[in-house]
């Protein structure tokens, strides 16, 4: 048999590297492991504590209900899932709430949460292009700043849309294309200037971090994953940009 040609596979992005597919998850898994510890009070820090913001505007537009089975994928530490949780507890209700994440890392650092703060919360560990979820079994799926980081996103939305009942809402928060005038270069710089020096200095890990902006400038911009949501059969599908497009949030419906 003849030798695999590796330069020959279907290549992805890592960062500003392209990879091959069965390169990716390993070195993305390297990051988040690498960060996990740090990686909530990074949040803080890196956004000066706008991802909270940006979190709860989320977590608005979703407008989560008593009673719904909610599944966040690549949520590992938990911001999402208690969020959901208060919201819900905040109408006098429950709801059945999944987190599923493919870093053990990640994941037990949620857990480690959950015990300081319980919540009705079950974790799993799980990969969001191959989802261990009932087909047709969730009322709503959320994903946040987690879904650039999947090895193929097509696979990834088309699980959401197979895990979701008829009537189920998808929603997606990710950081997107700048769209106020000037602010792009300042973005630009701190990016790829100050965000990962921070990264060294708090998590131990700059690389990590310049990861993190590199893997940003390769994700689509609003209007192509929109594109890419409806065509993984999702309807009514929209956007609504944070911070001058800094981050976007996405939904769409399962008819």
């Amino acid at each position: 048999m003849a030798p695999v040609n590796k330069s020959a596979q279907p290549s992805v992005s890592f960062g500003f590297r392209d990879v091959s597919a069965e390169e990716k998850p390993q070195l993305v898994g390297e990051v988040f492991s690498s960060v996990a510890e740090r990686y909530d009070l990074m949040n803080d820090l890196m956004s000066a504590g706008v991802h909270r913001v940006w979190k709860n505007s989320f977590v608005d537009w979703l407008n989560p209900q008593p009673g719904i089975a909610h599944l966040d994928v690549a949520g590992g530490t938990g911001d999402i899932a208690f969020r959901i949780a208060k919201r819900v507890r905040a109408r006098n209700g429950v709801a059945d709430i999944t987190v599923c994440d493919i870093n053990t890392e990640m994941l037990a650092q949620g857990v480690e949460r959950a015990r300081k703060r319980p919540a009705p919360i079950t974790w799993i560990c799980g990969d969001a292009e191959s989802l261990p979820v009932e087909t047709a079994s969730r009322d709503s799926y959320t994903i946040a700043f987690g879904i650039r980081n999947v090895t193929h996103i097509d696979k990834a939305l088309s699980e959401a849309y197979r895990v979701l009942k008829p009537g189920g809402r998808f929603l997606c928060l990710e950081f997107s294309r700048v769209t106020a005038p000037g602010l792009d270069r300042l973005y630009d710089l701190y990016s790829f200037k100050i965000l990962p020096r921070l990264g060294e200095a708090v998590a131990g890990d700059g690389a990590a971090y310049r990861y993190l902006a590199e893997s940003i400038r390769r994700f689509p911009s609003q209007k192509q994953f929109a594109r890419m949501i409806t065509d993984a059969g999702f309807s009514e599908v929209k956007f609504r940009n944070l911070s001058g497009g800094i981050a976007a949030m996405h939904s769409g419906w399962k008819v």
